[in-house]
């Protein structure tokens, strides 16, 4: 019996001496714990801080096109009477003639102007994507063929921003103005045109865009293809809305309102400036003399509101001087106008 009570007794003890040990492992594998997931949020700190770091420096490498236009002073000069194309290096020339045909070799290194001028130039700096600026005046147009086959014309008093050479996953420009693309097809690289709080994403198409700072609208007119307009709205949930439109279709952004609608329209008249000729149905006499002003770049005023709104439909021909095509309005209607340098008063 004794014998029974020692081993009762040896077996309480170890029961105690066990639960010891339980109670100091438990102890310890927290702080091992704790230690671990410190050293491990450092760690991730650290993965987190290098990839931070390491995409800064991929953006600092390449900056956007919309960074780069944002730090760019180059501005369209309402003095000028030149095309004029300027290199990221702030170096830059100027085209002669109204209508300057520039093209860009496939690897954006090698620039021909007119039929016969040719310039080189590096398609990167620094491992940095390099951009160029093409700026047409009022009264000058100008088109651009860019290193990927996309042809763009541009009317008076635009800016387009692009790379040299596009060697991203999508192809990307920015445009203040008006102009027309013709984007060469590509599948695998997107081509986007950017204005601000606007973005359009085309594969292969022909469409107009009109992007003036001046105006309150921004609108995209499609020919052919497809595409997909992204713009800015004023909501708690999202700051952008995405829109699909045809061909024969128009959409018009609201640039203060950050609206958007679309409707069917005649494509003809919004591409025809082109080829030297307004097309104009039903248009009110201020929107026909604003795009003559910039068409002309003469400073051309309606002093009288009635006469502003009356519309006019028909076809000039823009090859004429513009007094002879206010001339021709002249006909349809009832005012007299007077000119003076470089200034035209309808009333």
């Amino acid at each position: 019996m004794e014998h029974e009570e020692n081993s009762h007794e040896l077996n309480t003890k170890e029961r105690e001496h066990l639960k010891k040990r339980i109670t100091t492992s438990i102890f310890k594998y927290r702080r091992q714990k704790k230690a671990i997931s410190y050293v491990a949020g450092i760690a991730s700190v650290a993965v987190v801080a290098f990839f931070s770091f390491g995409v800064y420096l991929d953006n600092s490498q390449n900056p956007s096109i919309e960074a780069f236009v944002e730090s760019s002073t180059t501005t369209i000069d309402p003095k000028s009477d030149k095309v004029t194309l300027v290199f990221e290096e702030g170096k830059s020339i100027n085209i002669d003639g109204d209508n300057s045909n520039i093209a860009y070799s496939s690897s954006g290194e090698k620039v021909t102007i007119g039929k016969n001028d040719q310039l080189k130039q590096s398609s990167k700096k620094n491992n940095e994507v390099v951009y160029n600026t093409l700026i047409v005046p009022y009264g000058k147009r100008s088109t651009v063929q860019l290193s990927d086959g996309t042809t763009v014309w541009l009317n008076s008093g635009s800016k387009l921003v692009y790379p040299v050479t596009f060697n991203q996953n999508k192809r990307e420009v920015f445009l203040e103005g008006e102009g027309i693309f013709d984007v060469a097809h590509n599948k695998k690289q997107p081509f986007l045109v950017l204005s601000k709080d606007h973005e359009i994403e085309v594969l292969g198409t022909v469409f107009n865009i009109s992007s003036y700072s001046d105006d309150n609208t921004v609108s995209t007119t499609l020919k052919s293809g497809s595409v997909q307009i992204k713009y800015k709205v004023d909501s708690f949930f999202k700051s952008q809305e995405v829109l699909k439109i045809t061909p024969g279709t128009q959409s018009v952004y609201g640039k203060n309102s950050n609206t958007i609608y679309s409707k069917s329209v005649d494509v003809e008249k919004y591409f025809s400036w082109k080829d030297g000729v307004f097309i104009f149905k039903n248009d009110n006499l201020k929107h026909i003399m604003k795009r003559l002003s910039r068409y002309y770049n003469v400073d051309i005023s309606v002093d009288n509101k009635e006469l502003e709104n009356q519309t006019f439909s028909g076809y000039l021909d823009l090859k004429e001087n513009v007094e002879n095509v206010i001339s021709i309005i002249k006909e349809t209607s009832d005012f007299e106008y007077t000119t003076n340098d470089n200034q035209i008063l309808i009333n």
